[in-house]
């Protein structure tokens, strides 16, 4: 079976779907919902509203850090972390 729809040729596929139990409930729900339409209905329509989310999906931002110079405390020897961290923190940092 063939259909056309803006343009595209389709070919109708059957397959098998193995569906989570927290979809196949809100599947339940919706044809609970409307019960003149089929199952199969319901899964298309859900596969083509999820489909068309992801092609309106805009392009996140890309995120970028701006760094400045925070400058080094003369005073302070690198070299020993410890003490450091003693300086700055205070000796009850632990």
């Amino acid at each position: 079976m063939f259909s056309s729809i803006s343009g595209y040729n389709r070919l109708a596929m059957r397959t098998t779907l193995t569906i989570d139990e927290d979809v196949a409930f809100r599947l339940r729900k919706a044809q609970e919902n409307d019960p003149k339409r089929s199952f199969k209905e319901l899964i298309n329509e859900a596969l083509r509203r999820g489909l068309s989310s992801q092609d309106s999906v805009r392009p996140k931002k890309k995120f970028k850090v701006k760094p400045f110079k925070l400058g080094l405390r003369k005073d302070l020897n690198f070299d020993n972390i410890e003490e450091v961290l003693d300086i700055i923190e205070g000796p009850n940092r632990r």
